[in-house]
């Protein structure tokens, strides 16, 4: 469960604002998500995680995820108005599957910026477009009373950031003993390289071209091999969409490669494989199918826009994990249920409208369902087979059919003991009684429930 906290504090507010000044404390109360407070001092920045305990797997590199989220803008014009520099940003501590925030104030000296040289910014006002180096110390965490003197080790998912102790040594991670109320005995300071200062006065876009011929292109394909049993790495896939295509924009009447690197593109592949439902292994090994779908994003360090790139995989020797599938028309607005027949969500599929779904039908409990198909994979996402293919009901009565409360849809005469196929649940017509939808087609066509 995440949880976005808004800094109520004046101080707060200022984010990491146009001047290099420090950040006053932050103290965000994230255990109580109905009664947020702040509190400031001049020491450091505070962000309080606590409520449970931190439990650590053993195969863990770190206890704690401390993400940053920065972003600069470089000084420019636009439309004749002066954007002056700035960054801004917040941290984020994240452990046990929950996130907490805190967004930074930059009042009183604990914030420093270096540029891609090593020489201190002085003025943000002014920034120039290009990448820099956020340093911010004075870093402490609450973690609560149930962490209370343990020892514990903060790292972030992303490569850019490091942390430095006592010692001043900045490293991937960092190693924090926590006081009797779970608060770090020793603040700490936090990095973050690579920060690209926008620059808003360049309106270019980026392009993709074949590396080849240099021709731009709006989508593209490769070929790769998998190996035994249909094995393929997702280094592989990456490291040839690399060698392929290239992405550029023009600055100050200059090209400037955008693409993105090999850690981005694998993780182009990951997210196509995910949403796929083919599973990939730690190491980054895959059952290859014959062919899938990769999106590879390029996004600008000149002025943040992105552009996208569908690469087609072509693999051979790959297997092909398609499992068969028939398309079914929808004869009731349906849910989507989970294996366990409980809902999913409150999307549903309404009436006449087509769904792909496995050959076969699957018991649950005691009723019958159609599991969802997408991309070629099983969902895991079941729909209610009596909205599909209907249930055989045996009328008591004789039985006319309607279109609507008033209106019979025709001259037919139901006979009594006569098997009807209805689909869905009822629906309740205007004079208050109930009807199943009878038919498979599109037309009005109601029967009275109480005839069955």
């Amino acid at each position: 469960m995440k949880k976005n906290l808004r800094i109520v504090s004046a101080a707060a507010a200022a984010l990491l604002a146009v001047a290099p000044v420090a950040a006053s404390a932050v103290s965000v109360n994230a255990a109580d998500s109905s009664a947020v407070t702040t509190t400031t001092n001049t020491a450091n920045t505070v962000i309080n995680a606590g409520g449970s305990a931190i439990n650590t797997p053993a195969d863990a590199k770190y206890d704690v995820d401390v993400t940053p989220s920065l972003t600069a803008t470089a000084a420019s014009t636009v439309n004749g108005q002066t954007i002056n520099g700035s960054i801004t940003g917040n941290i984020t501590a994240s452990y046990n599957g929950q996130s907490y925030t805190g967004t930074l104030d930059t009042k009183n000296g604990k914030v420093s910026v270096a540029d891609s040289k090593g020489t201190a910014v002085t003025d943000f006002s002014k920034l120039t477009n290009g990448s820099y180096t956020v340093t911010v110390s004075g870093v402490s965490f609450n973690f609560g009373t149930p962490n209370a003197n343990k020892t514990i080790t903060l790292g972030s998912k992303n490569s850019n950031v490091k942390f430095a102790g006592a010692d001043g040594k900045f490293a991937d991670t960092v190693k924090v003993e926590l006081g009797q109320n779970g608060t770090l005995t020793t603040p700490i300071s936090v990095q973050v390289s690579n920060v690209n200062a926008l620059d808003l006065s360049n309106a270019n876009g980026v392009n993709f071209y074949n590396a080849s011929n240099g021709s731009q292109v709006h989508e593209g394909s490769v070929n790769v091999t998998a190996g035994l049993n249909g094995r393929l790495n997702v280094s592989t896939v990456a490291s040839e969409i690399l060698k392929n295509f290239a992405a550029y924009q023009v600055s100050n009447g200059k090209a400037v490669s955008q693409m993105p690197d090999q850690k981005a593109v694998v993780a182009d592949v990951n997210a196509a494989l995910k949403a796929a439902n083919n599973p990939v292994d730690n190491a980054g090994w895959f059952t290859a199918p014959t062919s899938f779908s990769v999106n590879v994003k390029a996004t600008s360090s000149i002025n943040g826009v992105d552009a996208t790139l569908p690469v087609t995989v072509n693999v051979a020797n790959g297997k092909d994990t398609t499992v068969p599938s028939q398309p079914k028309t929808i004869m009731h607005n349906a849910y989507y249920y989970d294996k366990n027949a409980k809902r999913v969500g409150t999307d549903k599929v309404t009436r006449y409208n087509t769904v792909t779904v496995a050959t076969s039908t699957t018991k649950i409990g005691d009723k019958t369902y159609y599991e969802v198909v997408e991309n070629g994979k099983l969902s895991g996402k079941f729909i209610n087979a009596d909205n599909i293919d209907g249930t055989k009901r045996t009328l008591k009565h004789n039985a006319y059919v309607y279109k609507s409360s008033k209106k019979r849809a025709n001259k037919v005469v139901l006979k009594k003991g006569e098997e009807v196929t209805t689909y869905g649940g009822t629906y309740t017509f205007k004079n208050g009684k109930q009807y199943y939808k009878i038919g498979n087609d599109t037309k009005k066509t109601y029967v009275k429930a109480s005839n069955f």
